[in-house]
């Protein structure tokens, strides 16, 4: 049995009331391959989150962009996983770049957060990926390893974490990772995986790639042996995120 395709819309810090509408009855009126091909999720900002739920189709599912690295209490400006599940959200984005950068985000911070996020029930996107700097220096490896090792300490059941490689200088730039190199980093994750935690968790863990993805490209990139799908920010907001949804079929060619 293979890795089922996913594909994840971040929409990141944007959106009016009327233009979620809009994105959400494109998706809506959307022709893509059924749940038994492809998981798909959109991850609206948390004030936007019941609105979205409200409205999307039964087959897609929404995720939170972050939540709390432990329960909730006086920590004003955060939300807790307790009133993720509570809403009935059902997946959560954890440790991405940009977190990581603009605010901080350690190794240990996110694996907590992932851990935490995982025994109240939510599904984790868990993000990784390094700098250009980092790439530059050849430590593309070494860098996603240890970020990747700080989740692996924290957990033993890798069932409902999808791994998201993410290289910083792609994300937004228009700079693409080559498939050439995102299957290279996706292949190293999974030898990571496979050494590290267990040839089972490696075989069936989704290992997904972000980095101005569009509807151009997507197709190539899905066609790589160890790249299982898609964190999309920008082009998840437009009409050609059905597209990359659809790229889906590549696998089942």
């Amino acid at each position: 049995m293979g890795r089922k395709f996913f594909v994840g819309g971040n929409w990141k810090c944007n959106g009016t009331t009327e233009e979620v509408k809009k994105i959400v009855a494109i998706l809506n009126d959307a022709k893509v391959p059924s749940q038994d091909v492809v998981d798909v999720v959109v991850s609206p900002p948390f004030v936007f989150l019941p609105l979205v739920q409200s409205l999307l189709r039964s087959d897609f599912h929404v995720a939170a962009q972050n939540c709390w690295v432990k329960k909730g209490g006086a920590y004003t400006g955060e939300v807790s996983a307790e009133m993720l599940v509570n809403l009935g959200v059902t997946w959560v984005i954890i440790g991405h770049s940009e977190r990581r950068a603009l605010l901080g985000e350690s190794n240990e911070f996110v694996g907590d957060k992932v851990a935490y996020a995982l025994s109240q029930g939510l599904k984790v996107i868990a993000c990784v990926g390094e700098t250009l700097e980092q790439r530059q220096a050849g430590s593309t490896v070494d860098v996603v390893a240890a970020q990747t090792k700080a989740i692996a300490e924290r957990i033993s059941d890798w069932t409902n974490v999808v791994v998201a490689y993410e290289p910083v200088w792609a994300i937004g730039t228009g700079k693409v990772a080559t498939p050439a190199q995102a299957q290279e980093v996706h292949f190293e994750l999974r030898k990571w995986l496979k050494e590290n935690v267990s040839a089972e968790v490696a075989e069936s863990t989704r290992i997904i790639y972000g980095g101005s993805v569009n509807g151009a490209n997507s197709k190539e990139l899905a066609g790589q042996p160890d790249v299982d799908g898609f964190l999309v920010g920008g082009a998840s907001l437009k009409p050609e995120f059905v597209d990359i949804i659809n790229s889906a079929t590549v696998k089942s060619e």
